[in-house]
């Protein structure tokens, strides 16, 4: 008789455990959310692809390992095509969900800026991928970003300028966010480094003929041109540059570092030289550089996952999911105690730099991230 009852409470034992997610599903704590908007459609999606992609490969690895603590990432995906206003309406719903314990995103400067206030308002950690400084200057104590700063950009950029003698630039730039702040960075800081800009021009996002802007440019003589603004723009204005015989070296800004451009550029590319981050030269820094070892693990990661190369964009994101994962694992799902573990992060190894927060830099990078890149015969070699 107690056989044939403990047979029975067996049995039902048995059938709740397999009745709806099952006794292992219940024994699993709570995911730990986190909102992500990148731009995965539209021209810039060849940045915000990647970053999609390196976010989701990461929380397979993360899970695969139990998780954080226990728990699994979730990660709510939204795309903004590019556009501020779309990215106003994916952040509308993150901020919505009372599980969401930060953000990741946007891709672009535009739709960052047009959601940090949202965020700090909201006490909702946000992590940008975009370049802008702007994002993070003046500090707002909830925003945080990856991606190098313009005005570093702008740095590394005339310190080559510098070198050569170079004294006479044009410049170029796409009318958006990214074109508009890398402007204002490079007026700035070139006219402290005494080099004058004979002539300032801009296009539109959409625009496919920049020849008027840049016969401007070639009548005021410079002796380079600088073209700030990320595809197909940039490579457009390459193209034009060639057409018009200018012969001036043609710097571009880190908007321009993912193959796209060379595609879009064709033979016009070659000769062009940008500030990057070092992953796409990885293999050619030396092996003494502390990211050496990350890139290179990132890189043959991504490669095994997606069969194709990296890049930049998609490190950006890398660098903001892990800063939120390593503060997850530190002081668990509290968005405020989230800020507090990032704004303090000091010697973090990522993609795109090594980072040193603190509370009056949102960013934690110098010119030193980047790396100078030459586009030869079609690829990236490292420029010294």
């Amino acid at each position: 008789m107690r056989k044939g009852l403990c047979y029975v409470l067996i049995a039902a034992v048995l059938s709740i455990c397999l009745v709806g997610s099952g006794c292992w599903a219940a024994a699993k704590k709570a995911p730990y959310v986190i909102g992500a908007i990148f731009s995965t459609t539209g021209d810039n999606a060849p940045l915000g692809v990647p970053e999609r992609e390196t976010v989701e490969m990461l929380v397979k690895q993360i899970n695969a390992k139990g998780g954080i603590n226990g728990h699994p990432i979730k990660v709510e995906f939204y795309d903004d095509g590019g556009r501020p206003e779309q990215a106003v309406q994916a952040c509308q719903r993150l901020l919505g969900n009372k599980d969401v314990v930060a953000i990741i995103g946007p891709t672009l400067s535009g739709p960052s800026l047009a959601i940090a206030n949202m965020c700090q308002e909201a006490k909702m950690p946000l992590i940008s991928c975009a370049a802008s400084v702007k994002i993070v200057e003046p500090v707002r104590s909830y925003v945080f970003k990856t991606a190098q700063s313009d005005s570093m950009a702008v740095e590394r950029i005339i310190d080559y300028i510098k070198k050569r003698g170079i004294t006479a630039v044009g410049f170029i730039n796409d009318s958006n966010a990214f074109g508009a702040s890398g402007r204002d960075q490079w007026l700035a800081i070139s006219k402290k480094s005494r080099i004058k800009t004979v002539a300032v021009e801009s296009f539109a996002t959409n625009d496919t003929d920049m020849t008027a802007q840049l016969s401007k440019i070639r009548a005021a003589k410079p002796k380079a041109v600088v073209c700030w603004g990320t595809n197909p723009g940039p490579a457009i204005v390459a193209k034009n540059m060639k057409t018009l015989g200018m012969t001036q070296p043609l710097i571009m800004s880190h908007g321009i570092a993912n193959m796209e451009f060379i595609k879009l550029a064709g033979s016009s590319a070659n000769g062009v030289i940008f500030p990057a981050g070092k992953l796409i030269v990885a293999n050619s820094i030396p092996d003494s550089d502390p990211q050496k070892k990350v890139l290179l693990q990132y890189a043959a990661a991504f490669q095994k996952a997606y069969k194709k190369a990296p890049n930049t964009f998609g490190g950006h994101a890398y660098d903001a999911f892990i800063l939120v994962v390593k503060a997850l694992e530190k002081v668990g799902p509290d968005r405020a105690k989230i800020r507090s573990a990032i704004e303090n992060t000091k010697g973090f190894v990522g993609i795109t730099g090594v980072f040193n927060f603190s509370p009056t830099d949102h960013n934690g990078l110098n010119k030193n991230a980047f790396a100078l890149v030459k586009i030869e015969n079609g690829k990236w070699t490292l420029f010294k």
